[in-house]
């Protein structure tokens, strides 16, 4: 005698995917009938409060803000010349590492206290730890890299 091909997993599975069917259907039935009882579609339209929620019911025109156009600013603010600060762009540090196999250090500047990348194409002098440098910052992938970089 020959086995069913279909498992009890298939026959599980066949059951629900019907299931689900039927109360889709159903769902969709009891939609209709509420539609033609009630006469309304759902919300026609939807308007935001002034706390940005979306409501049915439309916003009291007595609570709206006038916005003057020409007050609105779209480009950057123009700066005044007490605001431009002129910076000595060579600053003074001290190496704290440097590895002359690898090609690459840190120094820490002397003003900020920050520590600034160093590689051996940014060198004019040959440098060591604890040498005191003068060095420029430039924009790096990963932040600020100390160049010209030469002992005092």
């Amino acid at each position: 005698m020959a086995k069913s091909q279909q498992t009890f997993n298939k026959s599980e599975k066949e059951k629900k995917r019907l299931k689900k069917r039927e109360e889709k259907r159903k769902k969709m039935e009891a939609r209709k009938m509420d539609k033609e009882e009630g006469g309304s579609d759902g919300i026609q339209f939807a308007y935001v409060d002034f706390n940005g929620n979306l409501t049915d019911t439309p916003p009291d025109p007595s609570m709206r803000v006038k916005v003057d156009a020409e007050s609105i600013e779209v480009s950057i603010p123009k700066r005044d010349d007490s605001e431009i600060e002129e910076f000595d762009p060579v600053r003074k540090g001290k190496v704290s590492f440097y590895d002359n196999s690898k090609g690459f250090g840190f120094i820490i500047d002397s003003e900020t206290q920050e520590k600034h990348f160093c590689h051996v194409s940014g060198l004019i002098d040959e440098i060591a730890e604890n040498d005191t440098v003068s060095f420029e910052l430039e924009k790096g992938m990963k932040g600020l890299n100390a160049v010209k970089v030469t002992v005092i």
